[in-house]
């Protein structure tokens, strides 16, 4: 999977490419975008243990039986919400996967989740992927402008929409049907 630079593109603008953009001028492009809303912030959790996926005979109920948090992505969570508080953003909603390092993503960065079982990991399991892909560009359809959700889940959901594979802790910025808007990190 390709990686795309900091930030791809602004909302439908002026068109213009201000390149290289400081950090400070893509938050500033970033929050512009979340404020005008009708869009999703796609967030990968946080900063995980080591490993991929999670351990045999885990459990999604059992927070002792996945790969959850460390210490640094428990930092990392409360850094994406500091930088959310610090613009006077306020989501939506917040819903998350049912996993926990997505669950405790969104309650240390938002104080607070719903989960939504389209947001639940495909990663070996047999999930319907196209199902639950076609959930959430309907969902994405549905944002207000002025309003936007953010949406903690897995990096294997996020590929699934975007055709990119993101790093933990990194999010994209969707608009109507799934297009990127920006790709960002928060903090």
């Amino acid at each position: 999977m390709k990686r795309r630079p900091f930030l791809l593109a602004l909302a439908a603008g002026s068109g213009c490419w201000p390149w290289p953009l400081t950090h400070a001028q893509a938050s500033a492009d970033v929050a512009a975008l979340l404020r005008a809303g009708g869009c999703v912030v796609m967030l990968r959790h946080a900063q995980t243990e080591a490993g991929i996926g999670d351990p045999p005979g885990f459990r999604v109920d059992q927070c002792s039986t996945q790969r959850n948090l460390s210490p640094e992505g428990r930092a990392q969570a409360r850094r994406i919400g500091e930088w959310f508080k610090a613009r006077d953003l306020q989501a939506r909603a917040v819903q998350s996967s049912a996993w926990c390092r997505c669950r405790d993503t969104a309650d240390l960065a938002f104080g607070r989740h719903t989960v939504l079982p389209a947001l639940a990991s495909t990663f070996n399991r047999g999930a319907d992927e196209a199902a639950q892909t076609r959930v959430l560009r309907g969902l994405l359809d549905a944002v207000p402008p002025g309003q936007f959700d953010v949406w903690v889940t897995h990096q294997v959901n996020i590929s699934s929409l975007t055709g990119e594979g993101p790093a933990m802790g990194e999010a994209f910025i969707l608009g109507a049907g799934g297009k990127i808007l920006a790709q960002t990190r928060f903090g």
